[in-house]
């Protein structure tokens, strides 16, 4: 009956944040170790969300490689959730610092972050903070959707397009329809949404052959 559990909260996504949810879950593993209890099951929701954490910057490098010399990326939402200036834990975080570490110059926004952004990280060569969403998205070679603002779900496409140096768009949050991306000319990709429907045939008979091998 809670609604923050099933489909009104918990979507796929670039992994969660903030300070209770980590906290809350160390403290379990600590109180499991001390009763000596593995609590295998909650080590394993720490890891899945720190590999979620790396799931935008894994796809940037899988689409313009190690090097990311001379590119520029757009990065919409800082904070860890919609609503909040809270950037503990953010994954947003995450994928900057992985972006800069190889070269790469990153344009960011978020409706309320930023000045916390400021704080945290005074000057950050290779780290603009824009003053609007499109600014953020200006002759980028991709755009990266971090956070679920709603200023972000309904954005002009077309517009949009317009301003990139190529209309690839990291989905974190899987706000867009993948059909509707397409339609609107972009180089869309979703969390879990990698394949499309018409791949399952010959993902099932991948599988059945090496079951068969």
């Amino acid at each position: 009956a809670d609604p923050r559990i099933g489909t009104h909260f918990l979507y796929a996504g670039c992994g969660w944040g903030g300070s209770c949810f980590p906290k809350d879950v160390s403290a379990l593993q600590t109180m499991g170790r001390r009763a000596g209890l593995g609590l295998p099951l909650l080590h394993a929701v720490g890891d899945v969300n720190m590999a979620q954490k790396q799931w935008l910057a894994q796809r940037i490098v899988q689409r313009f490689g190690e090097d990311l010399q001379g590119r520029v990326f757009g990065v919409w939402g800082l904070s860890f959730k919609p609503g909040t200036d809270d950037l503990r834990e953010a994954p947003s975080l995450v994928l900057i610092d992985a972006l800069l570490a190889r070269g790469a110059r990153v344009q960011a926004f978020d409706p309320v972050a930023m000045p916390a952004l400021r704080a945290l990280w005074p000057a950050r060569a290779g780290l603009t903070l824009s003053e609007d969403p499109m600014s953020a998205a200006k002759a980028a070679d991709a755009l990266a959707v971090v956070t679920e603002w709603r200023e972000f779900r309904s954005p002009d496409f077309d517009a949009l397009k317009s301003v990139m140096k190529t209309p690839v768009l990291l989905d974190g949050r899987n706000l867009y329809d993948p059909q509707t991306m397409r339609e609107q000319g972009f180089d869309h990709l979703g969390v879990g949404r990698g394949r499309a429907a018409s791949d399952w045939s010959a993902i099932t008979r991948e599988a059945s052959e090496a079951l068969a091998a």
